[in-house]
């Protein structure tokens, strides 16, 4: 019975961190596409640059699950009822969508670190392994995040 439970569990968080990668990518393209100027160039590039590796990332995802015995999500809609992050908010300012994608990485990363315990605690090296690489991604986008929130005061997050 234990099994069971350990195989059911390790599938349902690699679902949810799949389900938050694709809420992710979705929001980095939004705000890639939303961003305007002055802070423009910059800003632009660093979400297009964290879509480009949260998307890979669901392609690493995606294989881990069936190497695991697990089906995907069935469609999108099921991606966002696991989900832990929130959806893009309607822009408003650069600074409102800096601060909403740090606050999903945020959660991303912590999940992430509970998906390693899990995986460390059964012995699944594979999941550990890919979810150790994941979280180091994420936790540069937090630094970037949280550095341009902190060192870029005035218009360029207006």
């Amino acid at each position: 019975m234990k099994g069971k439970v350990v195989w059911r569990q390790r599938g349902q968080r690699l679902h949810r961190d799949l389900a938050n990668a694709f809420i992710m990518y979705a929001n980095y393209k939004q705000y890639h596409w939303q961003t305007y100027s002055p802070g423009f160039r910059d800003l632009h590039l660093v979400f297009g640059e964290f879509a480009k590796e949260v998307l890979d990332s669901i392609d690493h995802l995606a294989q881990r699950i069936h190497l695991t015995g697990h089906d995907l999500p069935a469609n999108l809609l099921q991606a966002f009822e696991l989900a832990r992050v929130s959806a893009a908010a309607p822009p408003s300012t650069m600074r409102a969508m800096v601060e909403e994608a740090d606050r999903n990485v945020r959660v991303i990363v912590k999940e992430l670190r509970d998906a390693a315990k899990v995986a460390a605690a059964y012995g699944d090296q594979g999941t550990f392994d890919l979810v150790s690489r994941l979280i180091a991604i994420y936790e540069r986008h937090e630094e970037c995040l949280e550095d341009i929130l902190n060192k870029r005061p005035g218009p360029q997050l207006a």
